[in-house]
C-alpha cells in the first residue's frame, strides 16, 4: 500500500479533503492530509514544503496529490524526498523564475475564467463569487457546512517570490484537470499543462472544488494512476 499526502490550495485546510482521506485509509493506504500556514505571513512556498515534509515524518512510498495552488509546494518536496507519484489535482503549473503571483498574467488565468463567466451569463468582469466559481457543482448540504466554516483566509507571500527550482522534479507527474472547472476552466488547463509540462493533462468531470464535489470518482482516478 501506499502513503497518500494531501495537498491543499489556498486557504491550506487539510479539511478539503475530508470525504478522501477515510475513503483512501478504507482501501488500506496510509493518508497525510496537510494543514498549510496559510495565515501566516512570514511563511511563503519554502516553508509550506517544510511543512509537508515534517507531516511525512519517515514514511515511505509516497504519493503527492496537490490542489490549486498547492502545485507551487509540491514539486518543491519532490526534491527533498524520494516521491513515486506526483498528482497535479486541478492545479497551477508553476515554471522556473515566475512567482505565483505572477502566474495569472502569464498564464491568461483572467482571460479564460472570464470568458466561462460570460458564456454562462455573468459579467466577464463582475466581483468573485465563491458560489458561482467554487460551489456550483458541490452538493447543497457541503456547501452550507463550507459556507459556516467562514472565510479562508491566504497570506500573499507565498506569491510574492519566484519559484525556485530550475527545472520540473524528476518524479513521474499526472494532472487532473475538473472539465467543468469555472476557476481553472478546461481549455486553459490544457493549454496550460501543455506547454509547460509537455503532456496532454487527463480529465474527469467537476468544478474546481472536485475532492468535495465528487469524491469517490476522484479517489478511483487516484487509485488508477497508483495501479499503473
Amino acid at each position: 500500500m501506499s502513503t497518500y499526502v494531501l495537498i491543499p490550495g489556498a486557504g491550506g485546510q487539510a479539511s478539503y479533503w475530508r470525504f478522501v482521506e477515510p475513503e483512501l485509509r478504507a482501501r488500506g493506504h496510509d493518508v497525510v492530509a496537510v494543514d498549510l500556514p496559510a495565515g501566516d505571513d512570514s511563511a511563503g512556498l519554502e516553508e509550506y514544503a517544510d511543512v509537508i515534509v515534517q507531516a511525512i515524518g519517515d514514511r515511505t512510498d509516497l504519493i503527492l496529490v496537490a490542489q490549486s495552488m498547492g502545485g507551487f509546494s509540491a514539486p518543491l518536496v519532490c526534491e527533498r524526498l524520494k516521491v513515486d507519484l506526483l498528482i497535479l489535482l486541478a492545479a497551477m503549473t508553476p515554471k522556473p523564475g515566475e512567482s505565483a503571483g505572477e502566474w495569472w498574467a502569464a498564464t491568461g488565468q483572467g482571460e479564460a475564467e472570464a470568458a466561462v463567466k460570460q458564456a454562462l451569463g455573468q459579467p466577464a468582469d463582475g466581483p468573485f463569487d465563491p458560489l458561482f466559481s467554487f460551489l456550483h457543482d458541490v452538493p447543497l448540504d457541503v456547501a452550507v457546512e463550507l459556507m459556516a466554516e467562514g472565510e479562508i483566509v491566504q497570506s500573499g507571500t507565498p506569491f510574492a517570490k519566484p519559484w525556485p527550482l530550475t527545472a520540473w522534479p524528476d518524479v513521474p507527474t499526472k494532472f487532473l484537470l475538473a472539465r467543468d472547472d469555472r476557476f481553472f476552466p478546461a481549455e486553459f488547463q490544457r493549454r496550460v499543462v501543455k506547454q509547460r509540462l509537455g503532456f496532454q493533462p487527463d480529465e474527469m468531470p467537476g468544478g474546481h472544488l472536485v475532492a468535495l464535489a465528487r469524491p469517490l470518482e476522484l479517489v478511483e482516478r487516484l487509485e488508477a494512476y497508483r495501479r499503473k
